[in-house]
């Protein structure tokens, strides 16, 4: 089921995802303690968590596919969200520092390619930071929030998702270990399960966020089914065999 922006800013202004919001704003830290002088993008549905980072990076931008919808961003001072293909993004190569890809591939029809796509616009050094449904928690199970709709992803998933696009993971977090419904018994308790997800070592957070860095060479794509045939390079015209 694909969620529209609609959906995304209505859950984003309740209870529950007010706090989502701040358990993964703080998870999203710890993996980009510091964003001075960096050109980073946010792609799919980013923007309740870019604003952290609004006084440190030189350029900020909001990418929102166009299958999703789109809207005005941030609400004060010049707009910087846009409307995008999530396939051919409006950049040129090597431009960005940082990618922060959330709302994005669980809702992708082809990741493969959205994820080739930002390879493509991140510079030398540059690195990803991809938010996804862990396909094990409870959030993959539940369509309260934005995080129960789509495609749930394991690590493993991930791991041969970056292999394929020429990824490397660098580090691995999880987070959003809270009951995810919008009663008053589990909007009370959820600090309490977030701080123990984060002491206690568990494979069942409700996200995954994955950090990887691009390879600085791609390898060429090998047809199925192709033979590799030795030729000869120097031929001596003319020459006598012994």
């Amino acid at each position: 089921m694909q969620v529209d922006i609609i959906d995304l800013r209505d859950f984003y202004t309740s209870p529950l995802g007010l706090r989502t919001r701040g358990y993964l704003r703080s998870a999203l830290r710890r993996h980009l303690p510091d964003a001075k002088g960096m050109d980073v993008a946010g792609i799919g549905f980013a923007n309740p968590y870019l604003g952290q980072f609004h006084e440190e990076a030189e350029r900020l931008m909001s990418f929102m596919p166009a299958v999703q919808g789109c809207v005005n961003w941030p609400s004060r001072g010049p707009n910087a969200s846009v409307l995008v293909d999530e396939d051919a993004l409006p950049l040129a190569n090597a431009t960005l520092d940082r990618v922060l890809l959330i709302h994005a591939l669980e809702f992708s029809p082809h990741p493969r390619e959205l994820m080739e796509e930002v390879w493509r616009v991140l510079a030398p050094g540059g690195r990803m930071i991809a938010v996804v449904p862990n396909r094990r928690g409870l959030l993959a199970r539940v369509d309260s929030t934005p995080f129960g709709h789509g495609r749930p992803f394991s690590k493993g998933q991930m791991i041969r998702l970056c292999r394929d696009t020429q990824f490397s993971p660098t580090a691995w977090s999880e987070a959003l270990h809270f009951f995810p419904f919008q009663n008053r018994m589990a909007l009370r308790t959820a600090s309490f399960f977030e701080r123990m997800g984060k002491s206690v070592v568990s494979p069942l957070g409700g996200v995954i966020i994955l950090e990887a860095t691009k390879h600085m060479f791609r390898g060429l794509p090998v047809t199925e089914g192709a033979k590799v045939r030795a030729k000869p390079v120097l031929v001596p015209v003319g020459a006598v065999p012994n």
